[in-house]
């Protein structure tokens, strides 16, 4: 697919897509939402759709000719996303694609008929939004990120790298689930690792650069960014403050490594929305989300950047960089 074409596809607050005479040639044109916690201009939600995109075109879906896809893009603004979950019903689509638990909840509180595919939740049993992994129930099934216990290996990772940090700032969203049970588990693990650990919250960029520099007056510290909607965003800001104060930090995806930051281990988000096109393929073939069940990540990855650790003084172990699954020179 040609850049310009990609982007035609998914830009603006769209997909609101002209069916022209090749959508005549089919019975039906189905309709898809899909709601994202990004901003459109942002290089990994590019990616993510395209993914999706490319997935659904394996099953026979084609834009313009059989399904229509409608794509809105938050930013992390919770009235936006309310307002683009809202638009997304009233278009009585055949399904919605939603990204986030934050985004999830809301489409969710929306609608309990109209079927919803979610991607990149953790623990979306805690969060409420399926009865259990194997049969979720209800109008919504997805797939997964990781369960909070993730946390416990970003600490271990930090430490590894970064022996000296006896301090750890968790980065995370206060308002959704995940910000709670992720900190939680970093929380639980901490006093084996002999690190302290204290929530940053994730609100708006001010809040962030004030607590990151009230964080960085005391030395041997690190970070930890958690995943939400909000982090994603604010990923510039963050990874820039990070090497300003000269904090070593650990994300949860390669995004914030290949800008500068220091190491990430997470799933691979791309390869969640590819697979989040086999469900949408399955309900619109008239399975029902309620028997389709949530499925965890397949690929996880590991991202180190070597210029990072050199500019924080910091020597990687070799047992570190054997794991890695790419480094950054």
């Amino acid at each position: 697919m040609q850049r310009r074409e990609f982007i035609t596809l998914i830009g603006g607050a769209a997909v609101g897509w002209p069916l022209g005479a090749h959508a005549q040639q089919t019975d039906r044109v189905r309709r898809i939402g899909v709601l994202i916690g990004l901003a459109a201009t942002d290089a990994d939600g590019q990616a993510r759709v395209g993914a999706f995109l490319q997935g659904l075109q394996e099953f026979g879906w084609a834009v313009g000719r059989n399904v229509r896809i409608d794509t809105r893009w938050s930013a992390g603004s919770d009235d936006d996303t309310r307002k683009y979950a809202a638009e997304l019903v009233a278009l009585a689509p055949d399904v919605i694609v939603a990204s986030g638990g934050s985004t999830v909840g809301q489409v969710l509180s929306t609608t309990r008929t109209v079927p919803i595919v979610f991607v990149i939740v953790p623990d979306p049993v805690g969060a409420g939004f399926v009865d259990n992994l194997a049969r979720p129930g209800g109008n919504i099934t997805g797939f997964m990120s990781y369960e909070y216990g993730m946390g416990a290996k970003w600490v271990e990772l930090l430490k590894q790298i970064a022996p000296g940090v006896m301090r750890v700032a968790v980065i995370r969203d206060p308002a959704i689930t995940a910000g709670t049970g992720q900190f939680g588990a970093i929380q639980s693990v901490a006093p084996s690792l002999g690190v302290e650990v204290s929530p940053i919250s994730a609100r708006d960029a001010p809040e962030i650069e004030r607590a990151i520099a009230a964080f960085a007056r005391s030395s041997n510290g690190g970070l930890v960014v958690t995943q939400s909607a909000l982090t994603a965003v604010h990923r510039d800001l963050i990874v820039t403050l990070a090497a300003r104060y000269k904090l070593p930090a650990v994300y949860f995806q390669r995004s914030f490594v290949a800008g500068g930051g220091l190491v990430s281990y997470g799933p691979d988000f791309v390869d969640q929305y590819r697979r989040a096109a086999t469900y949408v393929d399955r309900i619109l073939k008239g399975e029902k989300p309620a028997d389709l069940p949530v499925q965890a990540p397949t690929k996880y990855e590991l991202v180190i950047n070597l210029k990072t650790a050199r500019a924080l003084g910091l020597a990687v172990p070799p047992s570190v960089l054997g794991r890695a699954d790419e480094v950054i020179e």
